[in-house]
């Protein structure tokens, strides 16, 4: 079982940054790719960014490619999204999820389904 603790979020002008954490919980957090999703108002939960277990490989979507970095420090349990020059459309609830693949260090995951965990989320608010 791993439990998953967002924080970081809050409202910040447009051009800004921000830098959310996840805290994991469990003995086994390197086993695990994690993947930052987010939710707007009304809107689907979207993809936004992942890494692999090693921290080897990321992944971004196009939306954010340039202006996030997802990282993860093993020895912390914990992964983190540095956001800059935030825009109004990246206002959002932020997830962070976890799935379990540990014989595969390299592979990133893009689909919700297939992370095992998620947290509560922490908001983003971008004002124009």
């Amino acid at each position: 079982q791993v439990q998953l603790v967002e924080s970081g979020g809050g409202l910040v002008q447009a051009g800004g940054s921000l830098r959310l954490s996840c805290a994991a919980s469990g003995r086994t957090f390197s086993s695990y790719a994690m993947g930052w999703f987010r939710q707007a108002p009304g809107k689907e939960r979207e993809f936004v960014a992942a890494i692999s277990w090693s921290g080897g490989s990321t992944y971004y979507a196009d939306s954010v490619k340039g202006r996030f970095t997802i990282s993860r420090d093993n020895a912390k349990n914990t992964v983190y999204l540095q956001m800059n020059s935030l825009k109004p459309e990246d206002t959002a609830v932020y997830y962070c999820a976890a799935g379990y693949l540990p014989t595969l260090p390299a592979v990133v995951v893009t689909t919700p389904l297939r992370y095992d965990y998620w947290g509560q989320g922490t908001r983003v608010t971008v004002s124009s």
